[in-house]
């Protein structure tokens, strides 16, 4: 396949996805689909030097995506602080959770690499894009049921890496409290099968 027909298969994939992910971050329409075109023409160009040795398709596409919703809100607000902007910090952040959160979102993208990519691209579906365990199932070819055990599968690695690794005590939860929170938009608790 050449790169204009793995481009072409790539934005029909991901077009929506990523204007999703664009639209519910930039208040403006018009600034949002100049945004997400942004997005797409890196892809087009950076395709070549893709390596999917490093990362999923669907995990590089989405760090290209989040930078250029930063890079945008460094133009409009060139003299802020990028994590003081809406919708890029969590309210009430304060430094140290910031830096734990820094760290805890590190050992998370550590454990991710250690998936497989089936199962990674579940978990990334699933949780950074927001996807119904339906249309993960659809959109790799598989059974609803299959999704389910490799959701699952993938869930107990990460529990198991991430609390070998895990950087304070504090961020133990609590009796009572569930899972570990999954640091990214949309993310329920590891293990939380009842918000799946």
């Amino acid at each position: 396949m050449d790169d204009t027909s793995a481009f072409e298969a790539i934005y029909v994939e991901f077009r929506d996805r990523v204007s999703r992910y664009v639209h519910a971050r930039v208040g403006n329409f018009h600034d949002a689909q100049d945004v997400v075109s942004g997005v797409f023409l890196k892809i087009e160009t950076a395709l070549g030097r893709y390596d999917s040795g490093k990362a999923s398709l669907s995990s590089w596409i989405y760090a290209i995506t989040r930078n250029a919703v930063r890079d945008y809100f460094r133009r409009i607000h060139p003299c802020e602080d990028i994590g003081e902007m809406p919708g890029l910090q969590d309210e009430g952040e304060s430094p140290e959770e910031a830096a734990q959160r820094h760290e805890m979102l590190g050992a998370l993208n550590d454990a991710l690499g250690t998936l497989s990519d089936r199962e990674r691209d579940v978990i990334v579906m699933r949780y950074y894009l927001g996807m119904s365990p339906g249309e993960v199932a659809q959109r790799m070819g598989i059974s609803y049921s299959n999704e389910g055990f490799i959701q699952s599968t993938a869930l107990k690695k990460l529990r198991g890496i991430l609390s070998e690794t895990r950087p304070h005590p504090e961020a133990t939860p609590k009796k009572g409290q569930g899972g570990e929170r999954l640091p990214f938009p949309g993310a329920g608790r590891l293990g939380d099968t009842a918000s799946i």
